[in-house]
């Protein structure tokens, strides 16, 4: 069989498709019937010369895909695969890997490198491969410049790969001073130089304690800055590339070379190629997203303590670097609104005028509104569109006070403009500038709205025309009515100054999702947002309008549905989810009063018959909508809903055991939660089967993880549904609740993924608990419980003691010291007394700043009051 490797890898690659097929499976079976040995003889193609590099190339690709995996679960059994192998095979494959870092062909070389670094991703953690560093610096000294260029595009993917905590200090400072070097404009070969500078990118996670030595700190920054004036275009991108990521990783220590960075980053948007004019661009948008969030975290109040102060280097470059990014705006492209993908100068400066205007707030005003005014009515489309695009930019930010008189003056010019301009660049950019203006200058949170009885009638009238324009425009124009519908979120439920024209505005929008072309730019997608937004944000004297909605809606989602028996087409799809969407906002407008709630019944049925034939598609998108839509429907219909789940416990069934969309998995968990709160102990005839369900999916690694929280909430929602009932589960959920506590209560030196991520997953255990007292309370069972309240407390007392909890955490723990006490009483008083830490956690949240925390803390003040006296 590996004689014939190179012939089946070509075969695999065949456009026959039957030569192709027959190939894929010899290859399938060799690999099942002798593991090391499939693998050795793709290391050994991959590393021979004399071998065509078409097979070589997918020899490597194959190896590496046998080494890891896109899914989590699959990615663990293929670790623990490779370092089960016998390690006289392993040490062979890597020699053949090492060897074709020097082969002559570029696609063997950095097919090579990666599957090193997957190699080193998986051995290094396990203290397998020491050697590998080494033999790869060594290599740097060679002369070849092919094999120092793999060798540092190795040392680029390994980086990558592996965490800086499996490298030690001594190796990282010699990668780094390999790829430095590499980088150094004494370097003559052109692709060792990008190899390099590609490479510094991925190790910069690495170079902490370099960063902070001053000394090192400055010959890796000359030597990036030196690099970004490469004559090599590649070269200079990769090197701005490597200032935007130090700007986010490093921002606390640019300080000492922001003047040098701003010349050569003006001097590169100026006169530089666009691939290297738009990281030099996205160097000042990274800068500002780190002011914003130092600025958000700190609201400007630096201490001592504070982890990273804001250095203003946005606001000390306000002056030149504002001017600069207006210059950007009128270098646009011609097709760029057709184009949803488009990317180019004038879009990359208008977003980063946008960042700015949010960092600095007032200040940027004056320095745009000049060349606002004097292009704004300009012959040439590109300074009217480039002056619209600039006011659009600069409306979040600044303050009110200082944009509403601005805003009242061009509003009117807007309007105009969208009706009259003949050029599409700007009626689209005015279409997408008003809706800015509705998004943050209108609503009745505002003193002063720009929008009045006097001019919202002007407003939808040219709106509605708008969404007869072709699709890019037309889009805008609906996402501009819907931020105008959304600042009458609050209106209240009595009068909206929309309600004259919302007969209008439905019928309009229902027109525009039935057009020829509404597949184009978003433009059906952002009808129906806006539909739903129009109706969510209506009120009660719209309500009859809202009802009459409901049998279209239906009308139309029951021809896809008979459709989709026909042909399961993407845009059916994406048609079915649009419209159970909408059947889901109706729902829930309807269902949260009771003067209308009545009138929705008279359609429940259909609804309900409607919805469960959208599970017959195949559309993981269709079948969120419907879920959705069934989730309010059970919110809406309360203890009725009862008379459904014989039909639709099935399709209930087959979304919780939905791994592969594990996002249909976890929404009909929340159902689940829904079902519950609305049937009450009528959902307990079910509960075996969805107990059981939710406990196969905690079991499973195949489950995403981030449905696992929400499965433990939805354990809260049955107990406290079924009340005492839920004993019979007790046996099963409780260890899991207590395993799943436990990993979760320590969590040193996580990223701030994983953080939030094991915030979820305590809030999930605690809603758990909260759920089981709470449902047990004034049963004569609640004895059932006793042996479980030491784990609680005791995973209380570790939350507090890691002092890493998140608000929402806070407010669900404190409560769940309240509903232990509640429940149990003076049986709990003892052990909350022994608790090492309820009492201090208790007086922290009763002095909290946060109102729910508070709350929550005062009522378990009383609920332990009664169970003991602190």
């Amino acid at each position: 069989m590996a004689m014939e490797v190179t012939q089946i890898l070509l075969s695999a690659q065949s456009v026959d498709g039957t030569v192709r097929k027959q190939a894929e499976e010899n290859l399938k079976q060799f690999q099942e019937q002798n593991l090391p040995s499939f693998l050795l003889s793709l290391a050994g193609e991959l590393g021979n010369d004399d071998k065509p590099v078409e097979s070589r190339k997918l020899a490597g690709l194959i190896l590496k895909n046998a080494l890891d995996a896109k899914e989590q679960h699959r990615k663990i059994e293929l670790v623990q695969r490779w370092l089960s192998l016998d390690s006289s095979v392993k040490a062979q494959i890597k020699a053949c890997l090492l060897k074709t870092l020097s082969s002559p062909p570029p696609d063997a070389r950095s097919t090579a490198s990666q599957v090193i670094a997957k190699v080193a991703g998986i051995e290094l953690p396990h203290k397998q491969w020491p050697e590998l560093i080494g033999t790869l610096l060594s290599n740097i000294h060679q002369l070849p410049p092919h094999t120092r260029q793999s060798t540092l595009e190795t040392l680029g993917y390994m980086c990558e790969e592996v965490s800086p905590d499996v490298v030690d200090q001594d190796h990282v400072n010699k990668i780094l001073t390999a790829v430095v070097q590499g980088m150094n404009s004494s370097e003559t070969n052109n692709d060792v130089r990008l190899a390099a500078t590609r490479a510094l990118y991925n190790a910069l996670g690495f170079a902490q304690a370099n960063f902070s030595n001053d000394m090192e700190r400055d010959y890796i920054m000359r030597v990036v800055c030196e690099a970004t004036l490469s004559p090599e275009l590649k070269i200079r991108q990769a090197a701005f590339e490597c200032l935007v990521a130090i700007s986010s990783t490093y921002y606390e220590k640019l300080a000492p070379y922001i003047q040098d960075i701003f010349n050569i980053t003006a001097k590169a948007v100026k006169e530089d190629e666009e691939p290297v004019a738009l990281q030099a661009i996205e160097f000042w948008s990274s800068i500002c997203d780190e002011e914003i969030d130092i600025l958000e975290e700190y609201g400007g109040d630096f201490s001592a303590d504070s982890e990273i102060r804001c250095c203003y280097f946005a606001k000390q470059a306000l002056p030149v670097l504002v001017p600069m990014l207006l210059e950007t705006l009128l270098k646009q492209e011609e097709d760029q609104d057709q184009d949803e993908g488009a990317w180019n100068i004038a879009m990359a400066g208008g977003t980063c005028l946008g960042l700015i205007a949010r960092t600095v707030g007032d200040d940027i005003v004056p320095l745009v509104m000049p060349f606002i005014e004097e292009n704004i009515t300009k012959p040439d489309w590109r300074q009217r569109e480039a002056a619209t695009y600039a006011f659009g930019s600069i409306l979040e930010g600044p303050s009110p006070d200082k944009l509403t008189p601005l805003v009242n003056v061009g509003l009117n010019f807007m309007l105009t403009a969208l009706m009259k301009d003949l050029n599409n660049h700007v009626k689209d950019t005015t279409a997408w500038t008003l809706g800015r203006m509705f998004e943050f200058l209108h609503g009745t949170a505002l003193e002063t709205s720009i929008i009045t009885q006097a001019n919202c009638q002007q407003i939808v009238t040219v709106l509605l025309h708008s969404m007869k324009d072709v699709p890019n425009v037309a889009e805008k124009a609906c996402g501009a009515l819907y931020f105008l519908a959304q600042g009458y979120d609050d209106a209240g439920a009595s009068s909206s100054p929309l309600t004259p024209f919302f007969q209008d505005i439905v019928h309009a929008l229902l027109t525009v999702s039935h057009r020829e072309d509404a597949g184009e730019s978003r433009l059906r997608t952002a009808a129906y947002e806006t539909l739903n937004e129009v109706v969510r944000c209506s009120t009660d004297e719209t309500a009859p309008m809202v009802i009459q909605l409901i049998p279209i809606i239906m009308m139309e989602l029951h021809q896809t549905v008979e459709a989709q028996q026909l042909s399961s087409e993407e845009g059916q799809n994406e048609l079915q989810g649009l419209l159970c969407g909408c059947l889901q906002v109706i729902i829930q407008k309807l269902g949260s009063s009771e003067a209308t709630k009545y009138l929705l019944n008279q359609y429940s049925d259909q609804m309900m018959g409607l919805l469960l034939r959208v599970f017959a598609s195949r559309s993981a998108t269709a079948h969120e909508e419907a879920m959705l839509a069934i989730g309010a429907l059970a919110y809406a219909a309360g203890l009725d809903f009862a008379k459904y789940m014989p039909g639709f416990y099935k399709c209930l069934e087959m979304g919780l055991q939905n791994f592969e969309d594990y996002q249909v998995c976890a929404i009909t968990v929340g159902v689940v939660g829904d079902i519950c709160r609305a049937m009450e102990d009528k959902v307990l005839p079910y509960c075996d089967g969805i107990m059981t369900q939710l406990l196969k999916d905690l079991s499973s690694n195949q489950l995403h993880r981030s449905v696992k929280p929400p499965i433990f909430s939805c354990f809260g929602d049955i107990a406290l549904a079924i009340g005492e009932n839920f004993e019979k589960y007790l046996m099963y959920a409780m260890p899991m609740l207590q395993s799943a506590a436990e990993l979760s209560a320590h969590t040193s030196g996580a990223d701030d993924d994983m953080q939030e991520y094991t915030n979820s997953l305590r809030n999930g255990i605690l809603e758990a608990y909260s759920g089981i007292f709470q449902g047990f309370k004034g049963s004569p069972r609640t004895q059932l419980l006793m042996p479980y309240a030491p784990h609680v407390l005791q995973f209380l007392d570790s939350l507090y003691m890691e002092k890493d909890m998140d608000d929402v955490v806070t407010k669900t723990a404190i409560g769940v010291l309240g509903d232990l006490a509640d429940t149990l009483g003076s049986n709990a008083g003892p052990l909350i007394q022994q608790s090492v830490s309820s009492k201090d956690f208790l007086n922290e949240c009763l002095s909290s700043h946060d109102q729910f925390i508070k709350e929550s803390a005062e009522w378990a003040k009383l609920a332990i009051s009664r169970a003991v006296s602190f």
